[in-house]
């Protein structure tokens, strides 16, 4: 991996991120499933966003996430997501931009709106995600640059991203071109809710696309129908590279091959946003591992990050990782 100009590239949803505070009588009002992702019309963005209370705006999405963690870690990091030429879709452009990260895509001078995801937090830190795609669907293949690819050690693949059936196209093909250049490819499956809509196709992609997955409990659980996390991990482990399988306090699993590394959480003063822990964990894991470290030294890196980023409100780090590794 020397050789790559790029430690990680990110292929997802450029997001902006609005963050307030709910109470459950919120989530109940709009028919919201605490802790899961529900995908909303412009109009229903409008509607929830005017009963908001005091929000933050931040960039995000979750590639986009864990590429900032990558940077901010000292790595290399790229980016490929869609945004519309607006206000939020030079802001997303500048985040990304200033912290190191490539972000070329060129971005739609027509049609939806840069995408917006309106999270509410609840007392307990669980957030409970609302997104608008917007200008996100329009993401094509045409939008996958092959010498970037081919530039990157590893592509990380949102699995948000995977609704759109062109976004899927793309998929396919920025995994095609890592593979063909001898690169390495990773998935998140991002929500349980995700995996239950594609599961079928998310096992041909893991099956033959896909060398890096990270999951938490619950996407792993969808994916298998069952609550057995050790067979799942040793199904995993005998088709790829690495399985990285976080489940929240209680740390996470690394399998690859026979090898099982059990990582414990780092531990926290304040539990603020659970938003971007899982993106900011594979952030530490990807960085550790374009670096060859080894397993547990990857996952220390990623319970580092991601210890860091749920104790205050926001998808993306506020102190360079660097230090804190």
């Amino acid at each position: 991996m020397s050789d790559a100009t790029y430690d990680v590239l990110g292929v997802g949803n450029a997001i902006v991120d609005i963050i307030a505070q709910a109470d459950e009588a919120f989530l109940a009002r709009h028919g919201m499933t605490k802790g899961g992702m529900a995908l909303i019309d412009e109009a229903q963005a409008h509607a929830i966003y005017a009963e908001m209370g005091s929000a933050i705006e931040a960039s995000g999405g979750s590639a986009g996430n864990t590429i900032a963690g990558v940077a901010s870690f000292g790595g290399k990091g790229a980016f490929i997501g869609k945004v519309k030429d607006d206000e939020f879709g030079r802001i997303y452009r500048h985040d990304l931009s200033s912290l190191g990260v490539h972000f070329a895509t060129p971005p739609a001078s027509d049609g939806p709106a840069t995408a917006r995801c309106l999270v509410l937090v609840t007392d307990d830190a669980q957030r409970t995600m609302n997104t608008h795609l917007g200008a996100c669907v329009d993401l094509t293949p045409d939008d996958i640059d092959a010498d970037l690819v081919a530039a990157s050690a590893i592509t990380y693949l949102e699995g948000y991203l995977f609704d759109p059936p062109l976004a899927k196209e793309a998929f396919r093909k920025a995994a095609t071109i890592a593979r063909g250049a001898g690169r390495k490819v990773a998935l998140t499956l991002s929500d349980s809710f995700c995996v239950h809509r594609y599961k079928d196709e998310f096992k041909a992609l893991i099956r033959d696309h896909i060398d890096i997955l990270f999951a938490n409990e619950s996407e792993i659980e969808a994916l298998y129908d069952s609550r057995d996390i050790a067979a799942a991990a040793a199904d995993l482990a005998a088709r790829l590279d690495i399985a990285a399988i976080t489940m929240s306090e209680k740390g996470s699993l690394i399998a690859s091959g026979t090898e099982r590394v059990r990582v414990p959480a780092a531990p926290i003063d304040t539990l603020v946003d659970t938003t971007g822990a899982g993106d900011l964990y594979a952030a530490g894991l990807l960085y550790g591992f374009s670096r060859h470290l080894p397993f547990a030294e990857c996952g220390r890196l990623g319970s580092i990050a991601a210890a860091e980023v749920i104790q205050h409100y926001g998808a993306r780090p506020q102190v360079a990782l660097a230090e804190l590794a």
